[in-house]
């Protein structure tokens, strides 16, 4: 069977397309970073890099590193590219070589600052970016990890059980939402309906864009609660009347991105006492929000 050179050309053409569109090897990504992660949602490479290392309490209660210290990083495809995206929890000790080691490595810084207040010892939040070759990306994001104490072991999944002394359907059905268990630690994550870019480039959710809430056990019908709405001007205040109005703290109010479209604003959040209260707290605060 005779191919002519037209078809041979076309056919040609469409394997380099395919190998130019091709994902990146996450398992390569993974060895470089030093951990593997997990696909998400919308094609993202998603990996956890909680601070289990690290001992903090606040208002007395030992904070679970699923709770309140879990970083990540997210690598979202772009052609045989990719951009990452993450939350590193650090001390404070750890924070500027961390931040100098990773620009050096072309990752650019989008925010430092605080999650909680009170908190002993003091956890930072350092988000960064970053578009390229993903092992590129992933060996500079190594190297600056490497300055600080995050653990990089896989280790088994906590195990899916029930948190103990709460009752995770009235919660669901109070947010609107169902929640995922991480060990102890029920957590909510819930999407914006409208779409959000960071430049030329989408954001989906699991990118950090969705409003998250955690749940700790902290006694019978007793929680602790904290996490980040995703909000738009707009929504910051009525949002923190409608926490404040039920005895939640707003601990922290800044950006994540530098680039966002439409201009977001991450607002996070403590609580603790009778799990009923906070949960309708947090649907207070949500009815303010354009969730999906």
């Amino acid at each position: 069977m005779k191919v002519s050179l037209a078809a041979a050309l076309a056919a040609a053409l469409v394997l380099t397309a395919g190998a130019a569109n091709a994902d990146p090897d996450w398992a390569k990504v993974a060895q470089a970073l030093g951990k593997a992660g997990a696909m998400q949602p919308g094609g993202v490479y998603k990996v956890s890099l909680p601070r289990s290392d690290l001992r903090v309490t606040l208002d007395g209660i030992a904070l679970k590193p699923g709770f309140a210290l879990g970083g990540w990083l997210a690598f979202e495809p772009m052609g045989d590219q990719a951009m990452v995206m993450g939350d590193l929890v650090l001390t404070e000790a750890e924070a500027n070589p961390v931040m100098a080691r990773l620009q050096a490595g072309g990752i650019e810084v989008t925010a430092l600052h605080n999650h909680l207040l009170r908190s002993a010892p003091m956890t930072l939040y350092l988000h960064v970016e970053g578009r390229g070759d993903a092992l590129k990306l992933a060996e500079a994001l190594h190297a600056g990890l490497a300055l600080s104490k995050t653990p990089f072991g896989g280790g088994a999944p906590p195990a899916a059980a029930a948190p103990s002394g709460l009752d995770v359907a009235a919660i669901d059905q109070a947010l609107g939402a169902k929640g995922k268990l991480n060990g102890a630690v029920l957590q909510y994550a819930i999407a914006r309906k409208e779409p959000i870019h960071d430049g030329d480039a989408p954001v989906p959710p699991a990118m950090g864009t969705a409003i998250s809430i955690n749940v700790q056990p902290a006694g019978p019908g007793v929680a602790a609660i904290t996490g980040d709405f995703v909000l738009l001007a707009s929504e910051v205040n009525p949002v923190v009347k409608a926490l404040h109005a039920h005895g939640i703290e707003v601990t922290a109010l800044h950006s994540h991105m530098l680039n966002d479209q439409p201009r977001l604003f991450f607002l996070h959040f403590w609580g603790h006492g009778p799990a009923k209260s906070l949960a309708a707290g947090l649907a207070a605060a949500l009815a303010r929000t354009n969730r999906a």
